[in-house]
């Protein structure tokens, strides 16, 4: 099915963008669309790779948006725009949240149109961290890089580590732009502690000896980045999570950085409070799409609202994020009930009558009857003073008990195997409006991570050898592509910058 026959058929589009520029010098903005089919699978599109010019205003960015919005026909569908962290980015969102206000198509007052990328706000707490050790971080980097250089050197290096009868075979070498390359390489290169001094012996020239203290330092830096290692592991995926996964992570990170701000170390103590401050201004008020997404987890609801609201804020903060979560979450059900009974009585209608007209032959008369007498019993209810209001899917939703996940065979529970949107597909009869809701909200991308992916196919296209392709024949080239996987259910595989693995050579240690 064409991509723009598929976005006619849903009702709400999830939009992430972000720009890249080439060996060309050309820069480039990529717009990917997010949603959920008719199916229910979880969909993701880009729907433009084209050419911005400096200087990358937010009037710039905002008019390639409204660009590309009006060529696939989607204004009255955009339900969410994710951006990284930038003023530009935030100056666009400005400009096109302005335009929506204006055709009174933004839900619960547009809290949830703009959307900031989960991994790059954990990028910067993690980076302010790092700066607390970064001398050390170059002092590793420079030795492994001066070590696997050579053959020669590696064996030097593996002779002394299998003497110590170390289990570790390999040494990483980081991409410094990314900060989850730089905690593997530190985490390996912690357990060759004792193999540094004792190559700086042998290997005069080797001078990036890192001392005990040094390495004690790195390893209570690493535990905090640890915990941020598997939150980026989260987020990080080009086939993106449900936006229910985030709030579990985000309020762990918080927890970790509050222990450690009574850590006994002063650089520690520092560190963690460098990155709550960083915290707390950007996820310092309620993320409300985070919340509401968890929410709508079966698995979590409320509950988990109240347990890490009080972690993540003080006590009174923490009553007044709850209970503005839940009024958000009533003034956006309560949107979609407006805008959804009509379709569901709409639907209902469609079928009685389809029902009816298949027997009205027979029973006609029977059917004006039974019409009649339901006809004179709803005069007898409207005139009546005891109508009880009836709960709403909302309603039901939250008082039933959270979803337990079941065991395997080693009796833990399955709690990775999952799928909300499985859950709620199963239970669309059951909670009809609800459901539309959760579709729409699960299908948000809280990061741009997922299309960062196109960038990295993108350079096996803008090659030095082919950079005087035209900006319209990449966009074709690298939108086709994604088309074609997409349509025949083709994974894209990662690609980029990645870390240098090197495996340490078997030496047979000499006798003397």
């Amino acid at each position: 099915m064409k991509l723009r026959t598929l976005l006619k058929l849903v009702d709400k589009v999830n939009i992430t963008t972000d720009m890249w520029t080439s060996c060309q010098k050309v820069s480039s903005m990529v717009v990917t669309c997010h949603f959920v089919d008719s199916t229910w699978c979880l969909q993701k599109r880009i729907l433009n790779f084209c050419n911005v010019p400096p200087p990358h205003s937010g009037v710039v960015i905002a008019d390639a948006l409204r660009n590309c919005f009006s060529n696939w026909e989607i204004e009255d569908k955009i339900h969410t725009i994710t951006v990284d962290n930038a003023s530009a980015n935030d100056s666009a969102i400005r400009i096109i949240k302005d335009d929506f206000e204006l055709k009174n198509a933004l839900l619960v007052g547009g809290r949830l149109f703009h959307v900031r990328c989960c991994a790059h706000i954990t990028n910067l707490l993690v980076q302010s961290g790092l700066a607390e050790i970064r001398g050390i971080i170059d002092d590793v980097r420079q030795g492994i890089k001066y070590i696997v250089a050579f053959e020669s050197r590696l064996n030097v290096f593996s002779e002394i580590a299998k003497r110590l009868h170390l289990p570790c075979k390999k040494l990483i070498l980081d991409v410094p732009t990314r900060w989850n390359n730089t905690y593997l390489m530190l985490d390996t290169a912690i357990k060759f502690k004792e193999v540094f001094p004792r190559y700086h012996i042998v290997e005069q020239a080797f001078q990036w000896v890192v001392t005990p203290e040094q390495w004690e330092m790195v390893g209570n830096v690493n535990q905090v980045l640890s915990v941020f290692n598997y939150v980026t592991n989260v987020v990080s995926g080009s086939e993106y999570p449900t936006a229910n996964l985030y709030l579990p992570e985000v309020w762990r990170m918080k927890e970790v950085l509050m222990i450690k701000c009574d850590d006994r170390n002063e650089y520690m103590r520092s560190m963690a409070s460098r990155m709550i401050d960083k915290f707390d201004k950007y996820w310092g008020d309620s993320n409300l799409l985070m919340s509401i997404a968890a929410v709508l987890d079966p698995r979590y609801k409320i509950k988990l609202i109240n347990f890490c609201f009080p972690i993540i804020y003080p006590l009174t903060e923490a009553c007044s994020h709850i209970k503005n979560v839940l009024a958000v979450l009533k003034e956006l059900f309560e949107s979609y009930i407006f805008a959804n009974t009509a379709c569901i009585l709409q639907e209902t209608a469609q079928v009685n009558v389809s029902s009816c007209s298949s027997s009205s032959a027979i029973v006609g008369d029977v059917v004006s009857k039974i019409s009649e007498g339901r006809s004179r019993f709803a005069d007898h209810i409207r005139s009546s003073d005891i109508i009880r209001p009836i709960k709403t899917d909302l309603d039901v939703y939250l008082e039933e008990d959270v979803y337990i996940c079941g065991k395997n065979e080693n009796r833990v529970y399955i709690e990775t195997d999952f799928d909300a949107l499985a859950w709620w597909k199963c239970n669309a009869l059951k909670y009809r409006i609800l459901s539309r809701m959760a579709k729409d909200i699960l299908a948000v991308p809280i990061s741009t991570v997922a299309s960062k992916s196109s960038f990295s196919a993108s350079g096996k296209v803008i090659e030095p050898h082919r950079a005087s392709l035209a900006p319209d024949t990449v966009q074709m080239l690298l939108c086709g592509s994604d088309w074609v996987r997409a349509l025949h259910g083709i994974k894209r595989k990662s690609a980029g910058d990645k870390l240098v693995e090197v495996e340490l050579p078997t030496i047979t240690t000499s006798t003397t």
